[in-house]
């Protein structure tokens, strides 16, 4: 009688855990049938970020010195990929239009000797101001030039943040559910709508069908310093053979007492 008794529980035991995860299982169909909430607000630009540009920064010349910091001669153009057409009009520059805004327009703008101060123009637009020249341009986050926009010496620049890759296995794929992205990333920038322009104040010229794409990069240095690092990439067929690749280095500076406007001409 006792085994009866014992194997009487178990089955009302078993019955029991078997109703329980009926009724769960029950549950889980019904929640699962409600409709999905709404999705999340993705942030905006400026609270999305994944590295910080803003504030002041000095261009650290560490690399062509001499086509950099001081005018070149009419003609220096080495090192450029100029195609025929282009070494003709460098052919045409003089001396005295040294100093033209056309060597300070996109293209060139950021091999510079210069300061940029960098600041958000509400949420979805990053402003960048040098004071070799006295530029100011306007980096829009995913919104396309306007029909009819006018060439301009800066041009349209549309920006989009770069996220860091999730890193995979050694197998070359992860187990688990999705992970949202680590910290970190880039900023691509892509300019059209230009005018005429130099990339090297010496008149090596690019072509208002010029197209400038830059991606910018944060990282500190071992002794605590800040720096952001721009590679541009021009690519002009009308002047150039191939695409024209420089990186630009920039310390940054605790504030704006270096500022020094010097307008071009």
């Amino acid at each position: 009688m006792s085994g009866q008794s014992s194997f009487t529980g178990w089955q009302a035991v078993r019955q029991a855990a078997m109703v329980i995860v009926a009724t769960a299982g029950l549950h889980g169909v019904a929640s699962a049938a409600q409709p999905p909430g709404p999705p999340p607000t993705p942030p905006t630009p400026k609270a999305g970020a994944p590295i910080d540009l803003t504030g002041n920064w000095v261009a650290i010349v560490n690399e062509e010195w001499r086509w950099r910091m001081v005018t070149p001669p009419k003609g220096d153009y080495a090192s450029m990929p100029l195609n025929p057409n282009g070494r003709r009009v460098a052919d045409t520059w003089d001396p005295s239009q040294d100093g033209s805004c056309k060597a300070y327009g996109a293209g060139g703008l950021l091999r510079m000797p210069t300061r940029v101060r960098i600041s958000w123009e509400g949420e979805d637009v990053l402003k960048v101001e040098t004071d070799a020249g006295q530029q100011t341009r306007r980096l829009v986050f995913g919104k396309p030039a306007p029909a009819g926009t006018a060439p301009a010496l800066q041009g349209y620049s549309v920006a989009n943040w770069k996220r860091t890759a999730v890193p995979l296995g050694n197998m070359g794929f992860s187990f688990g559910p999705p992970r949202p992205n680590p910290p970190g990333g880039a900023l691509e920038v892509v300019t059209t709508n230009l005018t005429d322009g130099w990339l090297r104040r010496n008149g090596v010229p690019y072509s208002a069908n010029a197209k400038v794409t830059e991606y910018f990069d944060r990282f500190p240095s071992t002794n605590g310093d800040e720096w952001f690092m721009v590679t541009t990439i021009v690519e002009d067929p009308q002047y150039l053979l191939e695409p024209f690749v420089t990186s630009s280095h920039f310390k940054r500076e605790k504030d704006g007492a270096k500022w020094d406007p010097m307008p071009c001409k």
